[in-house]
């Protein structure tokens, strides 16, 4: 394996959890028979995710795609510039986890707090390599 052994796995992880979200976008947009647009006519209030499956489906993926490439990027280059090895692969597990649990939590309901916490996992990782690239930097 290259010398990104953690960001390749995580990359690969993320990866298949892209293509479920890519998946499930297709089938609700199937199932509302709509080729484009989420047709929630706006926003949708909280507690009722739940009408709009293909929004939910749209945005869950969306949201993905805005994030991913970021966080992949510094967790690679953190590796890449010899931050410690623990550091990196916690960063990848917290990236790898936020990303996988955000989606259920998008839906609402009794799972809806894994929104929050795929957020915070996702925004504190890119937050903490970030700064690790600057203080390796600055070495």
């Amino acid at each position: 394996m290259s010398d990104l052994q953690i960001t390749s796995v995580a990359a690969a992880i993320l990866a298949l959890i892209y293509a479920v979200l890519t998946f499930r976008v297709g089938q609700a947009r199937g199932q509302a028979g709509a080729s484009l647009g989420d047709g929630s006519g706006g926003m949708i209030k909280r507690g009722q995710e739940h009408t709009v499956p293909l929004l939910v489906a749209s945005r869950s993926h969306a949201n993905f795609a805005e994030f991913v490439p970021l966080a992949l990027i510094l967790l690679g280059l953190a590796e890449h510039g010899h931050a410690p090895h623990f550091f990196v692969l916690a960063l990848a597990v917290m990236l790898v986890v936020g990303r996988a649990v955000h989606p259920f939590g998008m839906a609402g309901g009794t799972l809806g707090a894994l929104r929050g916490v795929g957020a915070l996992l996702t925004v504190v990782t890119i937050v903490a390599a970030a700064i690790e690239l600057l203080l390796l930097a600055a070495r």
